[in-house]
């Protein structure tokens, strides 16, 4: 089963905004050194919004030849059960192990278009599902007994990602209903981790320039729940920073960059660059952390 610290792998662009593979090789190396569980593509902090077919299907010829047997999580979904179920058709021919799947977002469904897109998916697609409950990106609310209800009766859905603040008290609504039916792991950048730790998550999906802090967190958790505090405590300035909207993905490459990892810090339109006060800002607070990926590049 999935679980652990499973990041999000981002997309590094060169100068004049094409896929630099060669980047996100030395990127995936250094996740493979660090140690971490698996590994997900094309999710929010990958801008898989902005890549194309032809685009994912390099980037995941290029992960899948270094990682081996490491899981790997795909995002892929659509509009509607028809779009979606092709895209995971096509993520899951290439080798994914599951796919991450938001529900509709363009026409807003509600409680049973939610269930009958995920059955749809489920009747004709051979592989898990992790739903992805992200309502600050969709603008789609999936309730608590919609889930419930997703994770009953349909046995390919394993997993549930919960991005819907505050996740603490979903997540404990939903492992009170579900146990260790489905597998619930935390998003927006672990900037909750502790506490979603305590509520009974079995992993988190953060962004990919701190495996070594996430690491560090869940090893010291199984053993010593006060020193996973106070790392979690001292690092969540840095977590926070990193999960503005509209800048998160710029943050993530900012850190890719200065690490040497990614050539450039282009990120791809609609996503913004940062501006110097918030470059220095960022500085301010990495200078003072010791974070595995900078080491490198000193």
């Amino acid at each position: 089963m999935l679980k652990g610290n499973v990041p999000i792998l981002a997309t590094a662009f060169d100068e004049q905004g094409a896929v630099d593979l060669a980047s996100i090789e030395k990127l995936v190396v250094f996740l493979l050194e660090q140690g971490i569980d698996g590994l997900a593509l094309f999710g929010n902090a990958s801008e898989g919004y902005a890549l194309t077919s032809k685009e994912k299907a390099a980037i995941f010829r290029t992960v899948k030849a270094l990682t081996g047997d490491l899981p790997l999580v795909a995002a892929a979904g659509g509009g509607s059960s028809q779009a979606a179920v092709e895209d995971i058709q096509r993520i899951q021919a290439m080798g994914a192990n599951v796919a991450m799947v938001n529900p509709p977002s363009v026409v807003k469904p509600g409680p049973e278009e939610i269930y009958r897109f995920y059955s749809d998916i489920c009747r004709q697609c051979d592989i898990d599902i992790m739903i992805q409950d992200a309502p600050l990106m969709t603008g789609v609310n999936i309730p608590v007994p919609t889930l419930v209800r997703l994770c009953e009766t349909l046995a390919q859905i394993r997993y549930i990602k919960v991005e819907q603040p505050p996740t603490t008290l979903k997540i404990s609504q939903l492992k009170t209903a579900l146990g260790e039916r489905a597998g619930l792991f935390g998003g927006l950048n672990a900037g909750f981790l502790y506490e979603e730790l305590a509520r009974g998550i079995i992993g988190t999906m953060p962004a990919c320039e701190f495996p070594d802090v996430i690491n560090a967190i869940l090893q010291a958790w199984t053993r010593d729940r006060d020193e996973a505090r106070a790392l979690f405590y001292r690092y969540l300035p840095f977590l926070r920073y990193g999960v503005q909207p509209g800048i998160g993905v710029a943050v993530h490459k900012e850190i890719l960059y200065r690490s040497g990892l990614f050539a450039t810090r282009t990120v791809r339109d609609p996503a913004k660059t940062l501006d110097e006060t918030t470059r220095k800002e960022l500085c301010e607070i990495t200078d003072r952390l010791p974070l595995a990926i900078l080491e490198r590049a000193r």
